[in-house]
């Protein structure tokens, strides 16, 4: 079987995992429409290509927090990947450092943060964390991470509350016995009560606020991205705050349904932000089109959720590599085809604007 595009590589894990962690996976807030306009948001933007541009040198380059990367691809945090592949974590490590790119480890791992930087010691890798309502539990978690040479703290800050995600409430979905959220094990030993994704059920706080951010400086010297930002209201905010970047980003469409397409929320930000934080993206990124819609609209780099567990599905560290390589040498051809002989020169004046 030949997968040529990322939607091959979605078909083939559709049809190989089990039903519950496919939905798992595949699964978005109540109806859905957020998870599905994500994908559709870039399918409504027009590229207005220049020619006549000497595209015979191409670079793909660019740098994020100061740090080379090949491409402007990352890997998103996302929970579980043991439910895909055996060494879940791991071999997506390994694809990342492989191709030079960047991987954000999930707090949610079915491996340890150790066990994840052993696997690729010379990968760049930032860690996506959680406030807990006990406060040392994220801490203990950032005093292993910059142990262990992160370079930076992702903040995850879209989930006060869990999404109501109907597929894995009908599903009853639980990790199987096998597996553990990593990061914690040991941490809950002979707790009873309900689980929620395998932790204890009100383990996050819901209290959360802007304060936090200043706890979170005070408790770590890592530089700090905040994920889950949709307004210039709270992009600002940001800036105000002292972070270093925002992820655009509505949590796959997993949180709550009905706001914004992350592509659509992207452009306002970055007018607000002008350059004084970075800014990234994710949430629907299938074609090296889509990345270079995203890198013109102001995203400094874009984060790939959902495709990554495709391609670990399909053949682990290698299914992985095949999905980061399909999109850098489509995002490669779709700057030659656009006029961009490298990231810099990909920018807002590629984006047909619809006259109203």
């Amino acid at each position: 079987m030949s997968l040529i595009c990322l939607a091959d590589f979605e078909a083939y894990a559709k049809e190989h995992l089990p039903k519950a962690t496919w939905e798992y996976y595949a699964a978005g807030a109540d109806e859905c429409c957020t998870r599905d306009d994500n994908l559709q948001a870039f399918r409504r933007i027009r590229l207005r290509p220049r020619m006549l541009r000497d595209v015979s040198v191409m670079d793909t380059k660019t740098t994020v927090l100061g740090e080379e990367i090949s491409c402007p691809i990352g890997i998103a945090p996302t929970a579980f990947h043991c439910l895909a592949w055996p060494d879940g974590e791991m071999s997506t490590a390994r694809a990342a450092e492989a191709l030079k790119l960047l991987y954000v480890a999930s707090t949610y791992a079915t491996c340890s943060v150790e066990e994840i930087s052993e696997a690729a010691p010379e990968g760049l890798r930032w860690f996506q964390l959680y406030v807990y309502r006990d406060r040392k539990l994220s801490e203990q978690l950032i005093r292993r991470v910059e142990a262990l040479g992160f370079k930076a703290l992702v903040l995850t800050v879209d989930v006060p509350y869990t999404g109501k995600r109907r597929t894995d409430i009908r599903n009853n979905f639980r990790l199987p016995p096998h597996l553990k959220v990593k990061n914690f094990e040991g941490v809950f030993e002979g707790h009873g009560g309900p689980d929620n994704y395998g932790v204890p059920l009100n383990t996050l706080d819901p209290s959360v606020s802007w304060k936090d951010i200043c706890w979170l400086r005070s408790v770590t010297s890592l530089p700090i991205v905040i994920k889950g930002i949709l307004t210039k209201e709270d992009a600002e905010l940001a800036v105000v705050y002292g972070v270093q970047g925002i992820i655009v980003s509505n949590h796959g469409g997993r949180q709550l349904d009905g706001e914004l397409a992350t592509i659509d929320a992207l452009a306002e930000i970055v007018e607000v932000v002008q350059g004084r934080i970075e800014v990234y993206l994710d949430g629907g990124i299938r074609t090296g089109s889509d990345v270079l819609k995203a890198i013109a609209l102001g995203a400094k780099c874009v984060f790939l959720g959902r495709p990554i567990v495709w391609g670990l599905t399909y053949k682990g560290e290698e299914g992985v590599k095949g999905i980061l390589q399909i999109l850098t040498d489509e995002f490669r051809l779709s700057m030659a085809l656009s006029g961009c002989r490298n990231v810099s020169e990909v920018n807002r004046n590629l984006i047909h604007v619809a006259k109203l």
